[in-house]
């Protein structure tokens, strides 16, 4: 199996995979970002794969393609995922949430954040914010952490047969680039969606590697291990497992998580930008200093300005924010000018790694994202989205969410009630495009199927 698996990923030339969410649908309205925005509901998930270099896709570690419907490929018993469109367990949408893709090393799932309490202040909205419930219960068969609600999350095995070297170490020189197609969008969908509310502009899609086992585990069905071994797969998770059929590599990095539309921002969601936030002061300690939210910390002069064609930061939550910390949703060099409660990514991901946090510290924080601005570069400026062990199966958990803390999260961005989410990777790091000129055989191969 694996050296015909082999044999067949020299015939293709291009590493290509697509992902597709379509029909998400707003139902009720919201009143910023952490208040409603309450129903979104998934209609389906697909996703394609043209692989050459041996990339595969399963979502249970065993029936491994290029091509598969994400919400109707059956996934391995005992898995946590979730579409956000289980009414009956009150699980009947996406709500706005917040993160900097934390991961929890104990449960392997990414920290989110939800809204404690959104109340008006004169210059915006104080926010209070508590992680989502994803830590606690797990599914009684296989021991995985059960999802909260409001967003989309999935297992997705990727099998990379590219090099016959398996390297154990979670070291990251050893793996292969990986690049975000250049296809890859968030829009209104064409099918029932309303262009004009901008609703598109504050998705976010992280992708979180869990950990990884040998590529050929799982490969030989008459083995009499086959079942202990594909339970292995599928029970991949941040910790490193050296006993059993196949010795788990963890990895547990932090999401790499991608922001589509990062200089897109609709007249509407400005309009409301520009009235509901106002400079936050200090009275008699200069412009900035504020610590209380009340009356006296925001002035009459506007916030910094929003344009439309021009990426703007956001500042995302990181922890549970309590009354005592003063948050206001606006706060922010860009934005009401108040940099007390914002952190640089870089000074917090140094201090997460000394775990020298002080209580009051890291509030929110101004997350670098892979955004639609980077993805366009071409070339050798063409920056690596993320990257895979060779001759590896790796475990991914994708998450998709409305970033609440998002610049384009507004009132009225629910009235867009449905976005198209497409997304893919590819392995080559140049297209044809790159090369004026360039007569030779089209690089858009499509592969024959089977893995």
């Amino acid at each position: 199996m694996a050296k015909r698996n082999l044999k067949h990923s020299k015939k293709v030339r291009n590493l290509v995979a697509i992902c597709c969410l379509v029909g998400i649908l707003l139902t009720v309205s919201t009143y910023a970002w952490f208040i409603g925005m309450k129903k979104v509901t998934v209609d389906s998930f697909d996703i394609d794969i043209a692989t050459t270099e041996g990339l595969f896709l399963s979502m249970n570690g065993k029936d491994w393609s290029y091509t598969l419907d994400a919400a109707k490929a059956q996934s391995y018993d005992g898995n946590a995922n979730t579409w956000a469109n289980t009414p009956d367990d009150g699980n009947s949408g996406l709500i706005p949430l917040s993160s900097i893709g934390d991961m929890d090393e104990t449960t392997s799932r990414m920290k989110l954040y939800e809204k404690g309490s959104f109340t008006a202040t004169k210059g915006g909205y104080r926010l209070l914010a508590s992680r989502v419930n994803n830590h606690t219960e797990t599914v009684e068969s296989s021991g995985e952490y059960k999802e909260g609600k409001g967003y989309v999350a999935f297992d997705l095995f990727i099998k990379n047969i590219s090099g016959e070297e398996y390297y154990e170490q979670n070291e990251p020189r050893n793996e292969e680039a990986i690049y975000l197609n250049t296809n890859s969008a968030v829009t209104v969908s064409a099918t029932g969606g309303k262009v004009g509310s901008g609703i598109e502009n504050s998705v976010r899609v992280a992708f979180v590697q869990l950990g990884r086992v040998v590529a050929t585990t799982g490969s030989d069905v008459d083995s009499p291990t086959y079942a202990e071994e594909i339970k292995a797969i599928t029970g991949i998770t941040c910790a490193d497992k050296a006993e059993g059929v196949a010795k788990v590599t963890g990895i547990c990095r932090n999401a790499q998580i991608w922001e589509p539309n990062d200089t897109a921002h609709v007249d509407n969601a400005i309009k409301y930008y520009n009235k509901a936030c106002k400079k936050r002061i200090a009275e008699g300690t200069g412009f900035g200093t504020a610590v209380d939210i009340n009356d006296d910390a925001y002035g009459d002069e506007a916030c910094g300005t929003v344009s439309n064609g021009t990426a703007y930061p956001t500042y995302a939550v990181s922890r549970d924010i309590i009354v005592e910390d003063h948050v206001d949703g606006y706060d922010g060099a860009a934005y009401n000018g108040f940099a007390g409660n914002v952190t640089d990514y870089s000074v917090y991901s140094t201090a997460l790694a000394g775990e020298e946090f002080d209580a009051g510290d890291y509030k929110l924080v101004n997350f670098p994202y892979f955004t639609d601005t980077m993805k366009k570069l071409t070339g050798e400026n063409r920056p690596e989205f993320m990257s895979l062990a060779p001759n590896s199966i790796t475990k991914l958990r994708v998450y998709i969410w409305i970033e609440g803390q998002d610049i384009d999260n507004y009132d009225f961005a629910q009235l867009g009630l449905k976005v198209s989410v497409n997304f893919g990777f590819t392995k080559e790091r140049f297209e044809e495009t790159d090369f004026p000129g360039y007569d030779g055989p089209s690089t858009d191969i499509t592969p024959t199927a089977g893995a």
